[in-house]
């Protein structure tokens, strides 16, 4: 694994240091954000 895209969010491919986070809680490499965003407005 490579320990350099570990903080790159999927969707709008910014560094965000909650991505790793993200990652371990819901399995899916978004940031904080993106998340949020994710639950208002849901595709």
């Amino acid at each position: 694994m490579e320990e350099l895209q570990d903080n790159i969010c999927e969707e709008c491919k910014n560094e965000e240091e909650s991505v790793k986070n993200n990652l371990i809680i819901s399995g899916f490499k978004i940031c904080d954000s993106c998340k949020l965003s994710k639950t208002i407005f849901p595709a």
